[in-house]
């Protein structure tokens, strides 16, 4: 009895993984939905990539309430999902 519920409760957390991950790939990342009174300067998530030794190419905002920084680091682009109101680094996807 308890295999079948581990083996159950495995299979849910890949399922949940994958959906994540191609939610993720399609840059569906919500970063949060307070005003954009609240938000940050879009410069300063490109400089906390700067920081975080990314070469940034350019920064976009997502309909997720994100500041998307696109940035090279070890020959690899990278997407960078920024909070705009605090700059927590909510998600990074290596293309």
């Amino acid at each position: 009895m308890q295999t079948k519920f581990i083996v159950s409760l495995i299979g849910s957390l890949l399922t949940m993984g994958i959906f994540s991950a191609a939610a993720l790939a399609d840059g569906k990342v919500t970063c949060t939905s307070e005003a954009k009174d609240k938000w940050q300067a879009q410069e300063n998530a490109e400089e906390a990539a700067k920081e975080a030794g990314y070469e940034v190419r350019k920064s976009v905002i997502t309909d997720g309430g994100c500041y998307e920084v696109y940035g090279i680091k070890d020959g690899s682009l990278y997407e960078l999902f920024y909070n705009p109101v605090d700059l927590t680094l909510v998600a990074t996807v290596k293309k």
